[in-house]
């Protein structure tokens, strides 16, 4: 019987995290209560930004460094 692995250990904006395996970026997004269609937001996994048109696609792996970003406006 083989065992199959539900969460992997990822880090989002420094603070370690246990997410679903193979999870994409806009449902990571959802995971960690965001908005995958709010505008202003930019993702980069390992220090490589993600185009949003590829959110669906691109999973994060074990030990990914994931960051989100949040535009605001302000003065």
């Amino acid at each position: 019987m083989e065992l199959t692995q539900t969460a992997c250990s990822i880090v989002v904006n420094g603070v370690p995290r246990e997410v679903p395996v193979d999870v994409a970026i806009d449902a990571l997004l959802t995971h960690l209560g965001r908005d995958p269609g709010m505008s202003g937001v930019a993702v980069a996994v390992n220090e490589t930004v993600v185009r949003r048109a590829d959110w669906t696609t691109a999973v994060v792996k074990e030990g990914d460094r994931v960051e989100v970003i949040t535009a605001s406006q302000g003065g």
